[in-house]
Parts: C-alpha cells; structure tokens; sequence
C-alpha cells in the first residue's frame, strides 16, 4: 500500500493553475531580474490587495532567505530581534540570523505566539546598553510553529507595544494564506497588516507555488537598498519571471483565498476523525496543522499507512503526532486516515 503524506504542505509540486500558466509562457521573451511584465503585474495585484498602491514588493526563492534579508537589511550589527522560542527563524533555519551577526532573543510561548507583555520583558531584560544588543525587531509567524493564528486585535496590540518601544515589526508568513483563512483570525487581511507591520512577507511555497516568497515593505524606509540586499545574498534570480508569474497566478481570480481554504477544510476534517475516533487534539486546530495526542502502539500502525511527525513524546506511552495539509490533500485520504484511526481505537 502506498503511503500518503501529511508532513508537510509541499510534498506536491504547484497548483494545476500555476503549472498551467508557466507552461503557457515558456517561450515568451522577458526582460531578466524581476523586470518582467509577469513580476511588475504580481506587485501590483499583491499592492492592490494590501491597499497600498506603491507599497514595495520583493520576491525571493525562500522563507529562510526572505527572513535574513529582511534581519540584514533593516537591522544594525548592534540591534536584536525579538522571537518566541519556538520562533521558525530560531529552531528551523540552522543559525541564519545569528550567522548574518543578530542576536535573537527567545521568549517562551506555550501556543506559539508572542504577547505585548512578552515584548515588555525582553525589552525590560536586555536594556543595559552598551552591554547588551538593544531590541529593534520583533518577529512573529502567522500562523506559528503550532499552527496558531494571530487574530486583528492581537495584531494591534502587538503593533502598539512596538511603537512604545521603538521596535519594528516583522511577520513571517510563511503559512500567511492559511492563518488569513483562518476563523480565527477575526477578520485580519493583507490590508490590515500593511498599516499594523513596517515588513511581511507572504509565503508562496507552501500555498500553491513550486517556490518563492513575497516580501512586503509598508514601512518605505526600509526599502532603501533593499534591491543591494538581495543580491548580495544570492537571492536575485535571473529568471526572475518565474517568481513573477506564480505570485501573478497566485493573486488571480482569488487561488490564494481558494488554496488556503482547502488546505483549512482538509485539516478541520482530519482533526473532526481524531475526535470521533475517541482521541484528543493536544491543541485546538486553528489552520492547516493538526496536533493529536495518540497513544505510541496507535501511532505506529499509522505510520504503515501515512507519514507524519512524531512532534513530541508524552507519559504514558503517548505521543503528540502533527499532520500538515494543503490546496492539494486528498479528501479521500483525509478519510482513509479516519476509517483507519477509528478501527485502531476499538
């Protein structure tokens, strides 16, 4: 029987659409270096959806990279960022920040997410300059590492704190279609986060595109050099029309809407199995990741059928397994594991 995966949302390659529109475009001609029509057409569609007309708009080849560009270009070898602990640019980018000179400071977070009053102590904690990297970025994923997601209000909140401190603001939306399809997510839109973040970026890779991210720069300020950042990092793609294209395919007739809603319904239908089938979710499903708590004998009979993270063990011979889905889960599958999950628990 062949296995089916949940450890991750870019197991595929891209959308049908996507893939459709590269092949239809291949042999037409374009300028190099995201000078193409494909990639001014996608900023404009992307600034339309952010409300803002001349908002700067960048595209790159991955999170990890758009995540130290970002850290290199806005911040001094001095200033510090401000993450969560379990923060993507602290446990699953192997040191980049640090590497570009970046302090990062950890905050613990049981969800996931930072609160203001997390930013409050880590400011109050490392203010004895010059002996310490002053705080000048806080980070935050949307949706996290536990697939929580930030509503409007927290997103305000979290804007507030940083104008109190003089601190910029940084999403990694690595997973930003899902969070933004997100019933939790009180209504947050693209356009509410270019007035609430001085930088985002809206992941590509992991809602439909084979790769690439969009970074977003409401705070102009910051754009100036950008462009050198870029480059200096390897991260310029001659043919940069590829980037464009998939980010101008991605924000036509709402694909990122309708790809992030699948991957959501497909993860509401799994955690409904674990549910029914009599076990626990070790956290409420929020977007397009699925945190149950099975018991280890449980897991390993899944693991026969479908592939997954054993994200972390618990007393009592349990353990907490996530599962991923995307615009492209199959719902026979998502079915297949609940048939499967309900006859191991009998």
């Amino acid at each position: 029987m062949t296995i089916y995966s949940f450890l991750d949302d870019y197991s595929e390659g891209c959308h049908p659409e996507i893939l459709a529109a590269l092949s239809e475009t291949n042999l037409s001609q374009q300028t190099a270096y995201g000078n193409d029509e494909y990639s001014m057409e996608a900023r404009r569609l992307i600034a339309h959806e952010c409300g803002r007309p001349e908002v700067p708009v960048y595209f790159v080849g991955g999170g990890t990279l758009a995540n130290l560009i970002i850290c290199s270009a806005v911040l001094r070898s001095h200033e510090a960022v401000i993450s969560a602990a379990s923060g993507h640019m602290v446990m699953r980018e192997t040191g980049a920040i640090e590497a570009t000179g970046h302090k990062i400071i950890t905050m613990p977070s049981a969800d996931g997410k930072l609160t203001p009053a997390d930013v409050d102590a880590a400011v109050a904690a490392n203010g004895q300059f010059p002996h310490m990297a002053r705080p000048r970025l806080v980070y935050v994923s949307n949706a996290t590492e536990f697939g929580t997601v930030y509503t409007r209000d927290e997103m305000v909140a979290l804007r507030d704190v940083c104008r109190t401190h003089d601190l910029l603001l940084l999403v990694d939306g690595a997973r930003l279609g899902v969070a933004l399809a997100s019933d939790r997510a009180g209504g947050l839109t693209l356009a509410d986060l270019s007035a609430l973040a001085d930088v985002f970026w809206i992941g590509g890779t992991k809602a439909g595109t084979l790769f690439g991210e969009a970074i977003v720069l409401p705070n102009e300020s910051l754009a100036d050099d950008f462009d050198f950042h870029i480059k200096q990092r390897g991260a310029l793609l001659a043919k940069g029309r590829a980037l464009g294209l998939q980010f101008k395919t991605l924000f036509t007739d709402g694909l990122f809407e309708r790809a992030s809603n699948e991957a959501n319904g497909a993860a509401g239908a799994l955690a409904a199995g674990v549910t029914a089938a009599g076990f626990e979710l070790a956290a409420k499903t929020e977007s397009n990741q699925v945190f149950a708590l099975l018991p280890n004998p449980v897991i390993e009979a899944l693991q026969e059928q479908f592939a997954f993270y054993v994200w972390e063990p618990r007393p009592g011979d349990q353990s907490v397994i996530r599962l991923v889905t995307s615009w492209a889960t199959d719902p026979g599958q998502v079915e297949r594991f609940a048939i499967a999950l309900a006859k191991l628990a009998r």
